[in-house]
This record gives C-alpha cells, sequence and structure tokens, in this order.
C-alpha cells in the first residue's frame, strides 16, 4: 500500500511520541497537523476532544483521503490509531494507510502485503529525506515535541535579558516624551517607521539592536502600530524568524503582541504546532489580548491557511 510519496512523508517527519494526521486533497498535501500521544488508556477521551477539531480542519481544506502516522512505540500508538481511523472513516475520509514509527522503522496497520510492509518493518534513515514538509507539518522537522517548540521561543535570560530590560525602560521614557510632544499621532508615525525598519533589517538577514527593539515592543500596544505590523506579516519563513526574536527578547508583559504576531505568522506558513505555541505565550503575557484570542480561535476552529490567500488584501476577522 505504501508508494513513494506516503514513504517520503514518513521519512521527512520524526517527531517524537506524537500523532501525525496528513490531509490530502487529490494527490496535494493539503493540510497537516501534529498532536502529542495521550496516555494509552485514555485514548478515547483524548479523541473526543480532539477529533472535532481535525475533521473541521480536513473538511475546510477539502481534503478526500488521509495519512495517520503514530510516533512512538507500540503500546502507545496502536490504541490511538485504533480510535482515530474508524473516526476518520466515519466522517467521510478515506484512510489511504495507518502507520507507526518506531526505531527507524516503520509499520503499516493497513498493509497485509509482506513485499510491501513486512511484518518487522520497514527501515529508513530519518536524516536523509527527499521530502521537506516543515511548512507543512508544524514544526516537526526540526523540533521533536511540543516541548522543544515552547524552548524555541523562551524568554532569552542573563546578560541578554538585564541589556533589553535597560533598553526598555529608556524606551517607555521616549514613549511619554513623544506623547507629551506630538500626542498619539506621533506615537503612531513612529510606530509606522519602526515596524518598516524591522521588516528591512530582518529581510536582509540582520536583526534589530536592544535600543530598537525595545523601542518596537513599547509601541507595538498601540492598535494601530500592531495592524500595520500584523498587515505586513505573511507566511515567508523570515516572517517566523523576526517574530521569534521579537517574542524571545520582548520583555515578558509586552510579549502579547510580538508572540500573536509570530502566531499568525506560523499559522499562514502552516507551522500550526509552533502557532499554537505561540498563543500560548502570548495568552501568558496578557489572557485578554483580542489578537491572540481571535488566532486561537482560528486554529481551534481548524481553519487552513489557505482562507487569507492574497492577505492582506483578504480581510481577516476583525481584533479591536
Amino acid at each position: 500500500m505504501l508508494n513513494t510519496a506516503c514513504r517520503s512523508l514518513v521519512r521527512s517527519i520524526d517527531p517524537a511520541d506524537s500523532l501525525v494526521l496528513v490531509g490530502l486533497a487529490g494527490t496535494r498535501v493539503a493540510v497537516a497537523s501534529r498532536t502529542d500521544l495521550p496516555d494509552p488508556a485514555n485514548a478515547v477521551d483524548w479523541a473526543d476532544e480532539l477529533m472535532p477539531q481535525q475533521l473541521r480542519m480536513l473538511l475546510h481544506a477539502g481534503v478526500t483521503t488521509t495519512i495517520v502516522i503514530g510516533y512512538g512505540p507500540a503500546t502507545r500508538i496502536t490504541p490511538v490509531v485504533d480510535t482515530v481511523t474508524p473516526r476518520l472513516r466515519d466522517a467521510g475520509f478515506d484512510v489511504f494507510d495507518a502507520l507507526r514509527v518506531t526505531d527507524r522503522r516503520y509499520y503499516s496497520y493497513l498493509c497485509q502485503e509482506p513485499t510491501c510492509c513486512p511484518i518487522d518493518g520497514v527501515p529508513f534513515d530519518p536524516d536523509r529525506s527527499d521530502l521537506t514538509l516543515h511548512a507543512i507539518v508544524a514544526g516537526c522537522s526540526t523540533l521533536p515535541d511540543r516541548r522543544a517548540l515552547v524552548a524555541s521561543i523562551a524568554l532569552i535570560d542573563g546578560p541578554a535579558r538585564t541589556a533589553v530590560t535597560r533598553a526598555t525602560y529608556k524606551a517607555r521614557a521616549r514613549r511619554r516624551a513623544l506623547t507629551a510632544e506630538g500626542g498619539r499621532n506621533a506615537l503612531i508615525r513612529a510606530g509606522e517607521d519602526i515596524v518598516r525598519a524591522t521588516f528591512a533589517r530582518y529581510a536582509d538577514d540582520q536583526v534589530l539592536t536592544d535600543d530598537e527593539l525595545a523601542w518596537l515592543t513599547v509601541l507595538l500596544p498601540i492598535t494601530a502600530t500592531r495592524d500595520t505590523a500584523w498587515r505586513a506579516t505573511d507566511s515567508q519563513p523570515w516572517h517566523v524568524a523576526l517574530w521569534s526574536d521579537i517574542t524571545r527578547r520582548a520583555q515578558p508583559d509586552l510579549a502579547a503582541a510580538p508572540a500573536s504576531l509570530l502566531a499568525f505568522a506560523a499559522w499562514r506558513s502552516g507551522a500550526g504546532a509552533l502557532a499554537s505555541v505561540a498563543v500560548d505565550r502570548a495568552l501568558q503575557a496578557n489572557p485578554t489580548y483580542s489578537l491572540a484570542q481571535l488566532i486561537d480561535r482560528v486554529l481551534r476552529e481548524g481553519l487552513p491557511p489557505s482562507v487569507l490567500d492574497g492577505w492582506p488584501a483578504q480581510d481577516f476577522p476583525t481584533a479591536p
């Protein structure tokens, strides 16, 4: 049952203790998602909570065929596959194959042909892949699990944190002075200038200085400035890198805006797990932050990035 494309999917994704669900529209990979494996005893309750969102995601993406891939030992994968596979079929999706990847071998739950799917599995080298899916499968090609994703955007510490704290203190004083001198319009103009400079800097594979970053982060809470940055943010990989860097370096109480913009960039690029982690960071910084709540709802509804093809000309629901 395994063809070349299916083998390539397995080789391209190597997350630990995860279930990856791949949705195909025809022969094209339309959407994919990764979730942590549940305790085997909780597989049914886990599926009750997870599968409605996953089924909406597949429906919105126009998926007709699915591939289920579990990464981990058989004792953890089999109960999950046995629970998920019939739910996909009951919802009207064809299950092309259901696979388990354990110790650099993959096994099919559906293929019984020994020449194709031997009982002792098919060996493969995950370090040698002919298909890159890191922009589709949420963070799985380079980061093994959710913990690694969280660590990838964790706050900096040590001397680097001290330097940003000092720069932010000065930036806040600068904002107060500018407000007193020119009012809100002056702040909005300053915000547009620093957003424009930020994108130019990262497009040239450079980063902001601590003073520049601090100035950006004290202006991003202004809705007009955030929206300027939002409209400029799309699915390009360096947009994810830009907001990842700023999320890590921003003062904790100023992280909601950059983390939300990271979540948006990650979702647009297909990195759903990173988007989810970034939303969590934003809501930790500000539980009522509207843009974070909006993107969280988009992720929970399983909307595919294709709904915003043509962004920013295409309208996105308003985040006040």
